[in-house]
């Protein structure tokens, strides 16, 4: 379970999003507000005195192509890559050097890591399962005040399947939702 301070803020700010879905997309509730929509993944970022936290949330399909458990060497090879890049944060997370962010924290979550399933749909499981993945990263930064931007760049480099990351973002100067795309990837605190 994640112990993310993020939870209770981000519950509390609503954020109306439109989503422009193509015949590929799946978009299904899963017990929350916000729906699954393949090239599309949500990241919260708070950052609190010294304390940033970043949690990434988006379909597997976006980060392995695919949200069926890995039954082949080849499914599996691609899970254990996408593991082991989502670990890299200070790869994936560009944060401006001057601030001094170390990693202090970090959790990924998925069905496909071997935790236990999100959800299954009662009548075709089989058919239409939409894993998804979460990476929590928490990060203690020695000069916050130099930790003006966020560039996502990497992210989306790393995992081209994502087209748009929906971003809210708590910081001192106070709170903002934006869609990030590869053309335009870089947040303002």
């Amino acid at each position: 379970m994640r112990r993310f301070l993020l939870a209770l803020p981000f519950a509390l700010l609503p954020l109306a999003m439109t989503h422009a879905a193509d015949e590929h997309d799946h978009d299904h509730e899963h017990g929350s507000l916000e729906a699954h929509e393949h090239g599309v993944a949500r990241l919260n970022a708070a950052l609190d005195g010294q304390t940033l936290e970043l949690e990434l949330e988006s379909p597997a399909m976006n980060l392995v192509g695919f949200e069926h458990e890995a039954s082949t060497a080849a499914d599996k090879k691609k899970v254990t890559d996408a593991r082991a890049k989502l670990e890299q944060s200070t790869v994936l997370f560009s944060l401006p050097q001057a601030a001094g962010c170390l990693e202090t924290a970090q959790e990924l979550e998925s069905p496909l890591f071997g935790d236990a399933p999100e959800h299954a749909h009662a009548s075709d499981e089989s058919k239409h399962q939409h894993s998804e993945i979460h990476a929590s990263y928490e990060f203690t930064c020695s000069s916050p005040a130099a930790l003006k931007t966020l560039d996502l760049t990497q992210l989306f480099k790393t995992f081209p399947a994502t087209q748009k990351i929906q971003v809210q973002l708590i910081g001192p100067s106070g709170q903002q939702g934006v869609d990030v795309t590869p053309k335009a990837a870089t947040l303002k605190f």
